[in-house]
C-alpha cells in the first residue's frame, strides 16, 4: 500500500463505485473518499467497501464525502461523473450535459484538492480531458483520460477469442480519440512478443479492429440501460496504480498535445505515455505508416470538432 496516498472518486454509479471497490480491495491507497450527488447512497457503499476490505485484509478505508472540501489533499481524483450513454446514443450526444458537470467538478478540484493528479473518465473522454485542462489550469501531465488501456484491453480480448490462446500474453495498442474514431494498431500488437500478422491474415485483423471499435456500444445494446464499467473501472485502475507506486509503465492516455508532438498542439488525443508518481511524465512518438498517419489525424479533428463546439457555445465563458 502506497502510505498515507488518498484517492477520490467523484460518481457513485457502477463505474466509479466499482473504480473505489477495486482500490480498497488492492490495498493500492489509505483512503478512498466517493463523492456524489447522494450522500446516503456514497455513505452506504462506503461503509460496504471498507467492510469487504477488512475481509480482505486490508488497510484501506472506504468514506463518503460530504462536501467537495473532503477531496483536500488527494493524491488523485477520478471523474467518473455523468450521464450514461444509452442504445443509440453517441458519445457526441453526451457532449454538453457531461462537459457542464465535469466543468463543475473541475473548478471543486481547483480550489479543494490544487495538488491533484486528475484521471478523466466521463464521455466524451477526450473532449471532457481538454475541458478539466481548460477550467482547472493543471499542468498537461496532471490531466489525464483514460481510453487507452481500455481499447488496448478490449483488442486483446477479441484477439483472444480469435486465437483460442494467448490470454495474459497479449499486448494491444490503440491511438487515437475514445470512440468510432479510435486507431488500433495491429502493427504494434503482439501475443508474446510474436506479432499478430504472423498469427492471423489481415481479413481477421480487420474484423478485430472493427470489434474493438465497437466494443463499449455492443455492451450498451446488450445491457439494454446502462454501459460497462467492469474493464473500464480496472483499466482505471491501472493508471491509479502506475501513478501511487511510480512504476513508470507506458500505457496510452488522453493527453494535451504540446510543441508539435506527432504533429499536433493544443489539441487531446489518446497517445502512449509514460506514467509516474507525476503523472503523464513523457509523451512517447511512435513511428506511424502514412495510413496510420491519416487516421490518428482524422480521430484528431473529430475530437477538435466537438471542443469547437463547446467554443462556439461560449461555453468556456460561461
Amino acid at each position: 500500500m502506497a502510505k498515507g496516498k488518498k484517492v477520490t472518486v467523484i460518481g457513485t454509479g457502477n463505474f466509479g463505485s466499482t473504480v473505489a471497490f477495486i482500490l480498497a480491495m488492492n490495498g493500492l491507497c489509505h483512503y478512498v473518499v466517493l463523492r456524489g450527488r447522494n450522500r446516503d447512497v456514497a455513505q452506504g457503499k462506503a461503509l460496504d467497501m471498507s467492510q469487504a476490505a477488512n475481509a480482505a485484509r486490508q488497510h484501506t478505508v472506504v468514506k463518503a464525502a460530504r462536501g467537495p472540501e473532503d477531496m483536500a489533499n488527494s493524491d488523485i481524483v477520478v471523474i467518473t461523473a455523468g450521464a450514461p450513454r444509452t442504445p443509440g446514443m453517441s458519445r457526441d450526444d453526451l457532449l454538453v450535459k457531461n462537459a457542464e458537470i465535469v466543468k463543475n467538478y473541475a473548478k471543486e478540484i481547483k480550489e479543494h484538492a490544487p495538488n491533484a493528479i486528475i484521471i478523466v473518465v466521463s464521455n466524451p473522454l477526450d473532449v471532457m480531458t481538454y475541458v478539466v485542462l481548460k477550467e482547472t489550469g493543471f499542468p498537461r501531465e496532471r490531466v489525464l483520460g483514460m481510453a487507452g488501456i481500455l481499447d488496448s484491453a478490449r483488442m486483446a480480448h477479441f484477439i483472444y477469442e480469435k486465437l483460442g490462446y494467448g490470454a495474459g500474453q497479449i499486448r494491444a495498442t490503440v491511438m487515437g480519440g475514445h470512440g468510432d474514431t479510435m486507431v488500433p494498431l495491429p502493427r504494434f500488437t503482439t501475443v508474446a512478443g510474436v506479432q499478430i500478422d504472423d498469427l492471423l491474415d489481415s481479413e481477421q485483423i480487420a474484423e478485430i479492429v472493427k470489434k474493438t471499435k465497437n466494443g463499449g456500444a455492443e455492451i450498451v445494446n446488450l445491457l439494454g440501460d446502462g454501459s460497462a464499467y467492469y474493464a473500464p473501472a480496472k483499466s482505471t485502475t491501472v493508471m491509479v496504480e502506475a501513478i501511487l507506486r511510480d512504476t513508470n509503465q507506458i500505457h496510452s492516455c488522453a493527453v494535451m498535445l504540446e510543441n508539435n508532438e506527432y504533429n499536433y498542439s493544443n489539441q487531446v488525443a489518446g497517445v502512449p505515455v509514460m506514467i509516474g508518481a507525476g503523472g503523464a511524465e513523457k509523451i512517447i512518438e511512435m513511428s506511424l505508416t502514412p495510413p496510420q498517419k491519416r487516421n490518428f489525424a482524422n480521430s484528431v479533428t473529430s475530437v477538435q470538432e466537438m471542443v469547437d463546439t463547446l467554443y462556439e457555445l461560449n461555453f468556456f465563458d460561461k
